[in-house]
């Protein structure tokens, strides 16, 4: 019963094969349906912080005329918009339309003595023109508050007291400065309000605020802070469903900034009840605005072709050069990277984006999906229920069933916990299975396990390069047909933005290379567990352990690499930079560099050196970064696709020069090593 139980199962691999290739089909409308979304956005968005703008101007001589010039260079460097902050007395005091004085100060000032029980905030406008507009704004934001006001005057100037510290009165948050939203609108700029959750949420005072953006032509929203706007009150107040509504009637979306530390509170939902009006912005550090223009030129590019980023934002700030003796900022070295034939703006151009307002990406979700998704899920499983098969045949056929009920269970209960899973599985599968078939050939054709009478001739060199490149080609194709599973799988806008992530990319960096490593080592020949009960018979030595220890360290330094925080030196960055300058795409350095090429070269010694076939534990590195290639799914899918194509190409020619150098080696040591032993 047993032998018969195996039998089915050995023999069910061909359907579980032929349902990969029907759920691969039923994934390419999928496919198609991601790549004409990712194809509805194609306006790039340059976004200049106008309060740094404010604090560079603070320290020349004429700020308002500093200030002037430099929107002028931006809009000329392609800059088309300023993002505002809600004010505080504190920016209206650097704009010099008032000046603050706390209770000691003014006591001072007035040669007075200081109150024993008030500690107001003293408020002078430095026209009546800021008195006239500024005063309303200021009172009303306070009362809403209780924070009760009164008009004051010094020296025929009108003024305010506000009833609360000074060091209070500067954290609250008031309307942006009406002075600048008309100045940088007359200027032709596109206003980007930031806004803040740090006051209880006012339904009234919001909309009146976007009405007015609305005047402006405003079409998106930035936050700073923790949280986003109505977060904090939306447990009692349902806040955050009220703002939601105000920004739909008004079409305005929301910008989510790439790689911040904790994504703001609330963020996730406004984007989910705004349908995903939602663009990926990338900002440039203050300190980073130092960078050589190449350099920042080559980020924006790369930024907006490789992570689907639409919204630039740049920073700027002042700075004390002693070498100088002067303050000095970024400005320039912003309007220069930007500029030029070289610049970012002629960069991005060419990539095939215009200069605007950001848009958000039109979902295109066909009805008949859903359908194809269900078949990509089946054929992804069986995928899974093949890897099972190469190591445990007896659970084939458990697994595959096994793996459809969880599935079904958990697109049911956790849905997004079921795709993520099983895109994972399925994202290991492939590149193990095609490797381990690539090893189970190489058994097949190369050296016999035990010398036996009859004479095994090895291949000649020409075949053997042959079969390694046939190889190749088979490996590759086995492992890329996850890439459809993968995307299906995920396809969903969340992972655009992401808004949600794909998660296990340490797992996918190293489950492959364990059970690549598992199988060249226990099932080539003899039955698995008697290996395995000779393994551990094996008396452990010190030169064990130091290849323990190498192999740890190549371990961590191999999974600091992986995901979108590893690290890289300058000299990779060059490289990288040089390649995306030469071929448009940059292809990973690991996959054409070290694990293609060592597939070749892997393969054509295995078919004459039967222990060569250890080398192709590091091969599959190659094939599951191809696949990982695709999980990011911020990258667009045809970047990956060439990206993918340029690594295997690339990768094929320092195979063949790796595989003839190593014919070359091997007949001069024939040659020589003869002499050398006498």
């Amino acid at each position: 019963m047993q032998q018969k139980w195996q039998r089915w199962n050995i023999a069910s691999r061909k359907w579980l094969w032929i349902l990969v290739v029907i759920g691969v089909l039923a994934a390419l409308p999928v496919v198609y349906d991601r790549l004409q979304t990712e194809k509805s956005s194609k306006t790039v968005e340059f976004v200049f912080d106008y309060r740094d703008l404010v604090e560079v101007a603070s320290y020349r001589v004429n700020p308002k005329d500093y200030i002037s010039e430099q929107l002028d260079r931006l809009k000329d460097a392609g800059v088309q918009s300023m993002a505002i902050y809600e004010s505080t007395l504190e920016d209206y005091r650097k704009t010099r339309r008032l000046m603050l004085w706390g209770a000691a100060d003014i006591a001072n000032l007035t040669d007075t003595v200081i109150p024993e029980n008030e500690n107001y905030t003293y408020v002078l406008f430095t026209s009546t023109e800021n008195s006239s507009v500024l005063a309303p704004i200021i009172q009303e934001a306070f009362n809403r508050l209780d924070i009760a006001t009164e008009n004051w005057s010094f020296r025929g100037q009108q003024g305010l007291i506000i009833k609360t510290p000074l060091e209070d009165a500067t954290l609250k948050p008031l309307q942006p400065d009406p002075f600048n939203l008309e100045m940088l609108h007359e200027k032709g700029f596109n206003i980007v309000p930031r806004l803040v959750d740090s006051l209880t949420y006012d339904q009234e005072a919001v909309t009146k605020l976007l009405d007015r953006y609305q005047e402006l032509g405003v079409k998106r929203i930035l936050f700073e802070g923790e949280s986003v706007k109505g977060f904090n009150d939306d447990a009692s107040d349902s806040s955050l469903s009220a703002f939601a509504d105000l920004l739909k009637e008004r079409g305005m979306g929301i910008a989510a900034i790439e790689n911040i530390k904790v994504q703001q509170k609330g963020f996730n939902r406004l984007a989910y009840l705004l349908d995903y009006n939602v663009t990926r912005l990338y900002s440039l550090s203050e300190g980073d605005s130092g960078l050589s223009p190449e350099v920042i030129a080559d980020r924006f590019a790369l930024a907006t072709k490789d992570r689907n980023i639409r919204m630039i934002y740049l920073n700027t700030i002042p700075s004390r050069d002693t070498t100088k003796a002067q303050v000095t900022d970024t400005l320039d070295n912003l309007v220069t990277s930007l500029s030029g034939p070289d610049g970012a703006v002629k960069k991005i151009e060419d990539n095939g984006f215009t200069l605007g307002q950001a848009t958000a990406f039109e979902v295109v979700d066909s009805s008949y999906q859903r359908y194809f998704k269900l078949g990509a899920v089946i054929g992804a499983v069986s995928m899974v229920a093949l890897l099972v098969s190469y190591f445990i045949p007896l659970l084939t056929l458990a697994a595959w069933a096994l793996g459809l009920v969880g599935s079904a269970g958990l697109m049911l209960l956790k849905p997004e916990l079921f795709e993520q899973a099983l895109a994972l599985a399925v994202a290991i599968s492939a590149p193990t299975v095609a490797t381990v078939l690539a090893v189970r050939k190489i058994n097949e054709q190369g050296p016999p396990l035990r010398k036996s009478t009859l004479t095994y001739v090895v291949m000649s060199p020409g075949r053997r390069l042959a079969h390694s490149l046939v190889l190749y080609i088979k490996t590759a194709l086995i492992s890329l047909s996850a890439v459809p599973f993968v995307i299906a799988l995920l396809n969903n806008i969340t992972y655009s933005l992401v808004l949600n992530q794909f998660r296990g990319v340490s797992l996918l960096h190293l489950a492959p290379i364990a059970l690549t490593g598992l199988y060249v080592l226990l099932y080539r020949g003899e039955f698995a567990f008697n290996k395995t009960g000779k393994l551990l018979r094996t008396p452990i030595t010190l030169a064990w352990v130091i290849a323990a220890g190498i192999l740890g360290v190549m371990g961590m330094y191999y999974l600091s690499r992986t995901g979108n925080g590893g690290s890289v030196s300058s000299l990779e960055m060059s490289f990288r930079t040089f390649l995306e300058n030469t071929v448009g795409v940059r292809p990973r350095n690991k996959e054409f560099l070290l694990a293609h090429p060592l597939f070749i070269l892997g393969a054509f010694m295995a078919y004459k050196y039967r222990n060569a076939a250890f080398i192709m534990i590091v091969a599959v590195i190659g094939q599951l970064s191809m696949v990982d290639t695709f999980a990011h799914i911020h990258t667009p899918a045809l970047i990956s696709l060439i990206r993918g194509g340029l690594g295997l190409g690339l990768g094929l020619i320092i195979g063949l020069i790796a595989a003839l150098v190593w014919q070359i080696a091997e007949g001069c040591w024939k040659r020589w090593s003869p002499l050398l032993r006498k």
